[in-house]
């Protein structure tokens, strides 16, 4: 059992003519996500599928997107830390926002209990 994080697991369907459903796809793909979220300081694009351990006592949020190549459907496997990354992190981080502060200030050494 896990005593924090949330991972997730969301597929869709790939719309024909955009992005192939196979290993030319899946590199596609995960450049795609890797430019969308460049420069984002709590978001990164892994090579590998996630564990909830990999975020613990963080406000990261670890996205791994793959194509499944059998059935041509996108497979999106994400990884928070809820008790960072829930609705405290985010508070602190839009207010940071708010205030002109940088983003990350005070959620970079962020407790780690339980």
């Amino acid at each position: 059992p896990m005593s924090r994080g949330i991972l997730t697991s969301c597929y869709a369907q790939l719309k024909e003519g955009r992005i192939a459903g196979n290993e030319k796809g899946k590199r596609e793909i995960k450049e795609l996500y890797g430019d969308f979220y460049r420069g984002e300081p709590f978001i990164r694009v892994v090579a590998a599928p996630p564990q909830t351990k990999q975020t613990w006592g963080s406000n990261l949020c670890l996205i791994y997107p793959t194509i499944d190549v059998r059935t041509g459907r996108l497979i999106v496997i994400s990884c928070i830390d809820n008790l960072v990354k829930g609705g405290a992190g985010q508070a602190i981080q839009n207010m940071n926002l708010m205030l002109g502060l940088p983003e990350g200030m005070a959620l970079e050494g962020a407790a780690v209990y339980p």
